[in-house]
């Protein structure tokens, strides 16, 4: 039911709070159009989002103009193809409701959790073809690290590796520490993170408000200089008895989460259309894993990685060669690397682009002008 607690922000924006969780559904709705000839009634189509917990927001779009009277809602069954509608996020077969976090009665973390492809429209509009972005952000955790977060910790759990107790260690420039944060708060381990100096404060203060503690390490160091996050996460990790270093860069169950569940995704969310995988390349466990299954599904799909002037991917996969004279100091967060990992795949990537700080950071704000969508340097790299 909708109650009085309805209320109008802009001309077409209303706040439904207290919503019960048996008013879940996709929802046609038949609104009162006024106007000066006569009195209409019309679907409209909408977008539907949630803070998580107890708010949802409802956009009405309308091609008639403002809505000024809510008539009636009806909840009907999921609409056929929400390919890019939030919605289907929020969708539980189990029960047939619609949830207010993306996920099943089970708790947040149970693997069926489906991140939105959404279309790009105006900063695309000089390309051909069609742009679809993964948005990660609708993780719990806001990032596609999520995935590999709770794969790694529970394989640990599931060899035995993994005990009540234990402390789990690992090395992030932010967004993995804040998912093996979030996982280890949940599941009951305790966590410690090695971050690098280029980490935002706010990242930093993010991480320790999930209960994790941090050494922040300085960034433009050799990566196998003791000071460096890749050291002293190890150093961690033989001092702390019950400890677990989840070592993401040169681990390959970063790579086979991705290929288990974002490569799948992005497949049957293109009905198998997909021509181009475009993503960033830091541990290269996304690239590698999702690239990996959709050229199984389609050898001519082409997968690009993105590298930034300062990094040694690019030159490492067109040569093979490590080259040190290529390492320099640049800014963006979680692109690149002054090391090989392991977890990357390079035989999978075809082609490597480099941005610099700049292109990023002003793509990034491009595309929150165009396209409404908050996001951070990495994808305007991309």
């Amino acid at each position: 039911t909708v109650n009085d607690s309805a209320q109008c922000l802009f001309q077409n924006q209303y706040i439904f709070s207290d919503v019960s969780e048996d008013s879940f559904g996709v929802i046609n709705r038949l609104w009162n159009i006024n106007n000066e000839k006569s009195e209409k009634s019309e679907s409209v189509n909408y977008r539907f989002a949630s803070d998580g917990f107890k708010q949802i927001s409802l956009w009405v779009e309308s091609q008639m103009g403002c809505v000024d009277t809510l008539e009636q809602v009806v909840y009907v069954k999921p609409m056929p193809n929400p390919m890019f509608s939030p919605l289907r996020d929020y969708y539980c077969e189990e029960s047939g409701k619609f949830q207010l976090i993306p996920v099943t009665p089970g708790g947040f973390f149970n693997g069926k959790n489906v991140v939105s492809l959404i279309k790009l429209n105006k900063i695309t509009a000089s390309f051909q073809g069609e742009y679809l972005a993964k948005v990660e952000a609708f993780n719990p955790g806001h990032s596609s690290k999520d995935r590999i977060g709770l794969y790694i910790i529970e394989e640990a759990e599931r060899q035995g590796i993994l005990h009540t107790g234990d402390t789990i260690i690992e090395t992030t420039s932010g967004n993995t520490g804040f998912s093996i944060a979030m996982v280890s708060l949940i599941k009951g381990y305790k966590c410690i993170l090695a971050v690098s100096s280029k980490s935002s404060p706010d990242k930093i203060d993010m991480l320790k408000s999930m209960g994790a503690k941090v050494y922040v390490c300085p960034a433009h160091v050799a990566a196998d200089d003791p000071r460096s996050y890749y050291e002293v996460a190890k150093r961690l990790h033989q001092e702390i008895e019950g400890s677990v270093y989840i070592n993401q860069y040169f681990n390959q169950l970063n790579s086979e989460a991705h290929y288990k569940s974002t490569g799948p995704e992005i497949w049957n969310q293109t009905n198998g259309s997909v021509t181009h995988l475009i993503a960033c390349s830091g541990t290269g466990g996304t690239i590698s894993g999702t690239g990996k299954y959709l050229k199984e599904k389609n050898p001519n799909i082409k997968v690009l990685g993105v590298d930034a002037y300062g990094s040694v991917l690019k030159k490492y996969h067109e040569t093979r060669e490590f080259d040190a004279n290529e390492i320099y100091p640049y800014r963006i967060e979680g692109l690149g690397k002054n090391l090989i990992p392991d977890a990357t795949d390079f035989d999978v990537i075809d082609k490597f682009i480099k941005v610099t700080d700049e292109e990023s950071a002003h793509t990034a704000r491009n595309i929150a002008l165009s396209e409404g969508l908050f996001v951070g340097y990495t994808s305007g790299a991309v």
